[in-house]
């Protein structure tokens, strides 16, 4: 599959040549009378496309709520083949996030059926700012391109070859131009994390993520260090260690850094993610129910894999370091069992590492985190973030349409929240304190590796606040919306990507300390 070719245009919607052009509407209807009419509204100052669409906008067949559409063949006066009509939904709540999902829905529109080149225009009016559009529909139409039929034999590529977008010539072009780049970069960079996460476990093996973060290092000129098992052991990493030890695949310990030239002081930003490229749930094992989806439970690290890539790009200017903690956790004769005692990482060579008693097995992910975050803070990480599809418990407090966020730090946590409003991505702040870390309290170790079923997600995050300690963290519960169950018209059954746009707006964020 190639690449997705990109352009930004500032001719008349009428005068572009090109197989589809899909053009915004918005729903003005403001009376909520039980007679209420729908009023389907463009959002383009085009003569030649309100010509086009006087017909089909008047017959009441377009509705224009989120995401509908409507194609018009050969319409009279333009130069596009096909004209397709895509809806934000009402007015008053159409957003910069409308127009994302809007692009992807064209896109998604046009691959059934052969459609390889699309040309979206900006919307005009009613949602602003233009260059934050701009953005976003990039970003849109790049998470529409991907589908996760990668292994399908009578696979057909049906990707966009070449998505072009027209804004009005009046706007300031160079501000446009430079959220259009953005988007390129993060749209690559969400769908370079979820072609990760989509891969099974016996392709992407914690060894091959490795070498995939490598490349992509590389490639793009992030310092790189890929350790395994001796390493671990040099560390001190029983806990990450402790997941690893039933697979016969080796443990990875990805560290990417990004050091932008000139920068020596300021904070240094540690982003964490949980990398288990297959759980079975080891000893304490799984129900082989949905089993197989748990070729995603290495999401998190892949988000943060994600980050680095459009980091490396983007260059912000503030020091990051990635930390991916790869493993496998398998049921096999080495596997560590129930009630065992592990001993953490310690924080320094004077310090003992906690020790944790294992209730359940298959609370493994807070385990190779615990010993990420630390190591995070031993190369000097000031504030931490992570990612992690941790628990099933965060899932039925707030199903699919939040992932959990937690906070030890009130300023760290609003800087994220605030970046939710370019991100667009939802996450819901859940509690932390004393009284929850009283539930993983061991009677023969430090802390048990499970506070039982009650908060499950917040007992969860107790366990990796144990390990932050006073550094300013922020743990990413996103087990609910890594992988998206049923498609939806913007993007494909499959992995999500979520985190990498609200990881990298977090880090942004930091910029302003320089």
């Amino acid at each position: 599959m190639g690449a997705m070719r990109t352009e930004l245009n500032f001719a008349n919607l009428s005068d572009i040549k090109t197989e589809l052009i899909a053009v915004m509407a918005v729903d003005a209807q403001t009376d909520k009378g039980p007679n209420a009419k729908p009023e389907p509204t463009l959002l383009t100052s085009d003569e030649a496309v309100f010509a086009a669409t006087s017909a089909v906008l008047a017959s009441g067949e377009f509705k224009a709520a989120a995401n509908e559409t409507l194609l018009l063949h050969s319409p009279a006066g333009l130069l596009a083949k096909r004209l397709l009509l895509v809806g934000l939904g009402p007015k008053a709540k159409a957003t910069v996030h409308s127009v994302r999902n809007a692009a992807g829905t064209a896109v998604r529109f046009a691959k059934p059926r052969g459609i390889r080149e699309l040309t979206m225009a900006l919307p005009e009016f009613t949602i602003q700012p233009y260059n934050a559009c701009a953005r976003a529909a990039v970003e849109g139409a790049f998470i529409g391109d991907l589908d996760p039929d990668t292994y399908r034999s009578d696979r057909q590529d049906r990707s966009i070859q070449s998505f072009q977008l027209a804004a009005p010539s009046a706007v300031d072009q160079d501000s446009v131009r430079d959220q259009f780049n953005e988007g390129v970069i993060i749209g690559e960079s969400q769908n370079f994390a979820r072609s990760l996460v989509n891969e099974p476990g016996n392709k992407l093996t914690p060894t091959v993520l490795g070498q995939r973060a490598g490349q992509m290092a590389e490639q793009l000129g992030l310092k790189c260090a890929i350790f395994s098992t001796d390493k671990l052991r040099d560390l001190k990493m029983g806990a990450f260690l402790s997941v690893a030890q039933g697979s016969a695949e080796p443990p990875a310990l990805i560290v990417l850094r990004y050091e932008p030239a000139g920068v020596t002081d300021g904070p240094v930003l540690g982003l964490v993610g949980k990398g288990i490229t297959f759980d079975t749930g080891g000893i304490s094992i799984k129900p082989a129910d949905n089993m197989e989806k748990m070729k995603y439970d290495m999401a998190g690290g892949a988000a943060m894999i994600g980050a680095m890539r459009a980091i490396a790009l983007l260059k912000p200017r503030v020091r990051v370091i990635g930390i991916v903690c790869a493993a496998e956790n398998m049921p096999d004769g080495k596997a560590q069992k129930p009630g065992d005692i592990q001993t953490a990482m310690p924080l320094t060579p004077d310090k003992p590492g906690k020790t944790i008693e294992i209730i359940n097995t298959d609370a493994e992910g807070r385990l190779v985190l615990a010993d990420g975050i630390t190591y995070a803070r031993q190369l000097g990480a000031t504030h931490i973030i992570d990612a992690a599809t941790l628990t099933g418990a965060c899932v039925v407090a707030l199903g699919m349409i939040n992932a959990g966020v937690f906070s030890n730090d009130d300023a760290a946590y609003e800087r994220f929240n605030d970046g939710l409003a370019v991100s667009g991505e939802k996450f819901w702040r859940l509690p932390v304190g004393d009284e929850y870390a009283e539930m993983i309290k061991s009677d023969i170790g430090d802390i048990k590796n499970t506070g039982g079923r009650w908060g499950g997600a917040i007992t969860a995050a107790e366990f990796l606040r144990v390990f932050a300690e006073d550094t300013p963290w922020l743990h990413l519960d996103i087990a609910g919306m890594a992988w998206v169950e049923e498609a939806k018209p913007y993007i494909a059954k499959g992995p999500s990507g979520i985190a990498v746009r609200s990881v990298l707006e977090w880090v942004r964020s930091f910029e302003s300390h320089r």
